[in-house]
């Protein structure tokens, strides 16, 4: 008898350990590299917070990972973005979300590629990025991709019949929209009457608007970011001039500037795949928790990196990720695994191919009453 209850006992230790090692808990230790101070902090403080939400709502559910996030600073400036990853490296990152904005993104993609880091960019839309590069993959659209989109919609919805452009000659993702836009808009007929363009340090743009003005374009196409978008709608404003301003996924942020009067922003329109009024339970749920932790709407780039969370995530859970593996380990892992996965985010229902280019529908939202809200017509 008690050979018996020992045989019994030992069967159900070994079962009880079998069970415990088959749901033991995987650590899996995500960084997070964007612009947290600087010119370009509205977008890597929204995507830092976008990750936070997704690590916060994975650990509360309890289920295979529990998500440790690293967050690095890399001012947007390529140098600190290599020295951000080195550090994220140092603290034993397996993976990285990330960097926010283009330049940066090539410079550490490059270095990711040598080690062998598997990467995943919220917003870093060039083609530069993961070209000849088979571990960095993106959530948002290519800037060819936005470019494309965005003469297509113009087109499609007649919002125009003459078109400038202003776009920056001196930055990688303005310029690869423009390039990709007006190779479309020249082959759906559209009439392009202005195109100017501008650097970094351009504080004045009464030439390039006066242009648009002078030879009547009744849209202005602007693929940049928020804060020279800002100063154009500034100076279109005091030309009393008011065309249809477009946008892309660079200018989510422009109602965040401290000091701009979001009025001029009103009628201003950009292609993004995310709409904070949406009304399906994923993105409200979202929507709510960003505004209780930091007091404002989630723009684009949070609603990217929240989703980006989620696929890396899944990612590591078809790849086999265990306790301890290391980035260089897992990396050819998390490639294939990135192109077996769906995922069903706040940003649309996303697949990836082997180019690392990311599959979802656009849509176009309108800035009213100081808000984005989905623009039908």
């Amino acid at each position: 008898m008690k050979k018996m209850l020992a045989l019994v006992l030992a069967l159900v230790l070994a079962f009880g350990l079998t069970a415990v090692h088959a749901e033991e808990t995987v650590t899996l230790t995500i960084a997070h590299i964007g612009p947290l101070t600087g010119a370009a902090a509205v977008y890597g403080n929204a995507t830092s917070r976008g990750a936070a939400i997704a690590v916060e709502e994975i650990n509360a559910a309890g289920g295979k990972f529990q998500i440790v996030l690293l967050d690095a600073d890399d001012t947007h400036d390529a140098e600190v973005a290599v020295n951000a990853y080195n550090s994220v490296m140092d603290q034993n990152a397996q993976m990285i979300i990330g960097t926010t904005t283009t330049t940066p993104c090539i410079a550490v993609s490059a270095l990711a590629y040598e080690e062998r880091v598997f990467m995943l960019t919220p917003s870093a839309s060039s083609t530069a990025v993961t070209e000849d590069k088979d571990n960095v993959y993106q959530v948002c659209f290519t800037d060819p991709a936005q470019g494309a989109a965005s003469a297509e919609y113009i087109n499609e919805h007649k919002l125009a019949t003459k078109i400038a452009v202003i776009y920056n000659n001196a930055d990688a993702y303005s310029t690869g929209i423009y390039n990709t836009f007006n190779e479309k808009a020249a082959e759906l007929g559209m009439e392009i009457v202005s195109v100017t363009t501008f650097t970094d340090d351009t504080v004045d743009f009464s030439v390039q608007v006066a242009d648009a003005q002078n030879k009547g374009a009744d849209l202005v196409f602007l693929p940049i970011y928020y804060t020279p978008a800002s100063m154009i709608l500034q100076t279109a404003n005091a030309n009393e001039y008011k065309p249809v301003f477009f946008g892309v996924d660079g200018m989510d942020g422009i109602l965040s500037i401290e000091g701009f009067d979001t009025s001029l922003a009103e009628g201003v329109m950009l292609l993004t795949p995310f709409s904070a009024d949406a009304q399906d339970e994923k993105t409200q749920k979202f929507v709510a928790r960003y505004q209780e932790l930091y007091g404002e709407v989630p723009n684009q780039f949070a609603a990217d990196a929240y989703d980006g969370v989620y696929a890396l995530v899944a990612a590591a859970e078809v790849a086999g990720v265990k306790n301890g593996d290391k980035a260089e380990d897992i990396c050819d892992a998390m490639i294939a695994a990135m192109q077996q996965i769906t995922v069903e985010g706040v940003t649309g229902t996303m697949t990836w191919d082997a180019t690392g280019a990311v599959s979802k529908t656009p849509t176009a939202v309108i800035i009213e009453n100081g808000v984005y809200v989905g623009f039908t017509k």
